[in-house]
């Protein structure tokens, strides 16, 4: 197996674009995030704000209908659909285009949701992000894998990957196995651990930032967000996932001096964003 290559500060300042000073919300992209279900509306609120809070200009979140309250409060600037259903998702319509889909945090595996992904992928050509449920749903459902876009970014924690990918005996045989999958469906993977790394096809990257204060409760759900938003703003998908992953990571090595690692939560990813870009844009 190759060295991976490390995913450092000047390595994304080799592609990051500073923000554009005569933009307006059009052009910063416009994402979807499909998520949540009945006690588990969070994820989607996570995932949404954190998309809204890494610059992509507009988010419109489709959610069952128990979660339309709770993102409207929760997060006034996110635009909300919702399935017919009220605590799962059962039929995934969309009345806009947008440059991105995200679909999985939190959306459970129900059968009626699983339906629902099979019908949306096997019609959709968005470029498109997948996690959480998502993931398990393809992993019991593995000739699904065939009906993504080319470039799609998976972004499994080490259970969803052993899913996916089968059981491992060893480091180097994961990476094996992980760049094989990669290789056969044409996917990139963000192989989500201590530290994160990105399969794509036979290259591997291993990121610079990030610590075990990250080992949360909703921060899957925050990176996936943040992915979606850099994919939304243009960012072609090896690029996307790169700053992603470094920026994620960034906000819990910003924040850990205030909060040590056992009080930082995924809502501190989301608010230590800030902070995370202007060490970029310095």
């Amino acid at each position: 197996m190759k060295d991976p290559l490390l995913i450092t500060k000047n390595e994304i300042l080799r592609f990051y674009k500073p923000v554009n000073p005569h933009t307006h919300k059009g052009l910063q992209g416009h994402a979807v995030i499909i998520a949540g279900s009945y006690g588990k509306i969070g994820a989607a609120v996570l995932a949404s704000k954190a998309c809204l809070k890494s610059g992509c200009g507009l988010v419109t979140t489709f959610v069952p209908k128990c979660g339309y309250q709770i993102l409207q409060i929760s997060i006034p600037e996110v635009m909300v659909v919702t399935d017919e259903n009220a605590n799962f998702i059962t039929n995934i319509h969309l009345p806009l285009i947008p440059q991105v889909i995200a679909i999985g945090p939190g959306i459970g595996q129900e059968l009626g949701t699983q339906k629902a992904l099979f019908e949306f992928l096997r019609t959709n050509r968005i470029p498109l992000v997948l996690d959480a449920d998502a993931l398990n749903i393809l992993a019991q459902n593995q000739s699904w894998l065939e009906l993504v876009p080319e470039n799609t970014i998976l972004t499994p924690h080490p259970k969803e990957l052993e899913r996916l990918i089968g059981k491992w005996n060893s480091e180097s045989e994961k990476f094996q196995k992980t760049v094989a999958f990669s290789e056969k469906y044409k996917v990139i993977v963000v192989m989500k651990g201590a530290p994160t790394h990105i399969i794509n096809k036979n290259e591997i990257y291993k990121n610079t930032t990030g610590n075990a204060a990250l080992a949360t409760a909703g921060s899957g759900d925050t990176l996936t967000g943040i992915i979606t938003s850099f994919l939304a703003q243009g960012y072609e998908p090896k690029y996307a996932v790169k700053l992603g992953v470094f920026l994620h990571g960034l906000t819990a090595d910003i924040a850990l001096p205030q909060t040590g690692y056992q009080s930082f939560i995924a809502s501190d990813i989301i608010e230590n964003l800030g902070k995370a870009f202007l060490e970029l844009d310095n």
